[in-house]
């Protein structure tokens, strides 16, 4: 019998287990960690460097600038009391400041998907909510959603948006839990109806280092939009109609010094979204970076300081005024004269 027949008969093995095998990949017999039950198996150099069963990478490749993981999260938004997710987690060990996305009744579309990616590499922990496989929301959310848009703002307190938003909150509590978050810099992210529902919960919200809002919907009632309390950066084209509803919300609600508006161009709804038709590479680059930008500066730690310079050196000179080596006029300092030297005599 093989030790990888043995490793797969541990019934009770877990990942990151250290047993005694053989590591898959440098074939020798050793103390190894255990990545899965499919037989991977690597001892702890090759753990290190992330090197996986028949990879062509060299020994000491760097590690990859995140890491993805699905996990289940408590929720009393759900029949179940749990709620699947997936979280990107910068390889680098360092508290991480939080991202939260909030998507709306699609689900993790490909401009939440890119987003989070792009997060991720900047350097922080974003987790994304799975709608699709809760079981929470259907067609009659989706119509609430729309409707309520069109008739004046979606209502905040109807149930849909109540459920959604019970589910995000417990979301936001459970990555602040997580071991490399940093619990007090967090900060949530929507687009589109995802970014209406996540202006509600920042209603609710009081902590939120940031809130960022892709084209959102109004919300009702618009009196709502005066409880956040976080710095809020808007983004949108001229062509959108419905942001632009919202955007005066916010610009009449927010208290002052707390929005910041990026123009996105000529450019009207989903301009982020690349598996549609209104996709913009151009804006939706530069709608990145401002996002990203924005939340840099508000959730990462400030820059250290440049040393300062030494103080300069003290001089030798009296403390007065001194000119062509004589006092100057009104100075009451008086030159000390060698003894045996006279001065010479008046003409």
């Amino acid at each position: 019998m093989t030790d990888a027949d043995l490793l797969l008969d541990l019934p009770d093995l877990e990942f990151g287990s250290g047993v005694v095998g053989v590591c898959d990949v440098c074939g020798k017999r050793q103390a190894v960690i255990v990545l899965s039950k499919e037989r991977f198996k690597l001892c702890v150099i090759d753990f290190l460097n992330k090197r996986w069963n028949g990879t062509t990478v060299t020994p000491g490749a760097p590690l990859p600038a995140y890491r993805s993981e699905r996990l289940w999260f408590p929720t009393s938004a759900a029949p179940t009391e749990r709620a699947p997710a997936i979280l990107l987690t910068p390889t680098k060990v360092v508290r991480h400041p939080g991202i939260l996305f909030t998507p709306e009744v699609h689900g993790l579309t490909t401009a939440i998907l890119d987003g989070a990616i792009r997060f991720a590499r900047e350097g922080f922990e974003v987790m994304l909510p799975d709608l699709d496989r809760t079981h929470i929301v259907g067609p009659r959310d989706h119509f609430s959603l729309r409707w309520g848009a069109r008739g004046g703002g979606v209502l905040a307190d109807s149930p849909g948006v109540t459920r959604l938003t019970q589910l995000y909150a417990d979301a936001l509590s459970y990555l602040r839990s997580t071991p490399m978050a940093d619990s007090q810099k967090t900060a949530v992210v929507g687009l589109s109806y995802g970014a209406t529902l996540a202006t509600v919960l920042a209603t609710k919200e009081q902590t939120l280092s940031g809130l960022v809002l892709a084209y959102p919907a109004p919300v009702r009632p618009p009196e709502l939009v005066r409880l956040v309390t976080a710095p809020t950066l808007f983004v949108a084209g001229r062509r959108d109609a419905l942001a632009l509803r919202a955007r005066q919300q916010l610009e009449q609600g927010l208290a002052p010094g707390l929005l910041t508006l990026v123009d996105a161009g000529d450019v009207g709804r989903h301009f982020l979204a690349r598996d549609l038709r209104a996709y913009r590479l151009e804006n939706a680059e530069v709608a990145w970076k401002e996002m990203a930008g924005f939340l840099k500066a508000r959730l990462f730690p400030p820059p250290p300081r440049p040393p300062q310079p030494p103080p300069a050196p003290r001089t030798s000179l009296p403390p007065v005024a001194v000119a062509g080596g004589f006092p100057l006029q009104g100075s009451t300092f008086q030159p000390q004269i060698p003894t045996g030297i006279l001065p010479p005599a008046a003409p």
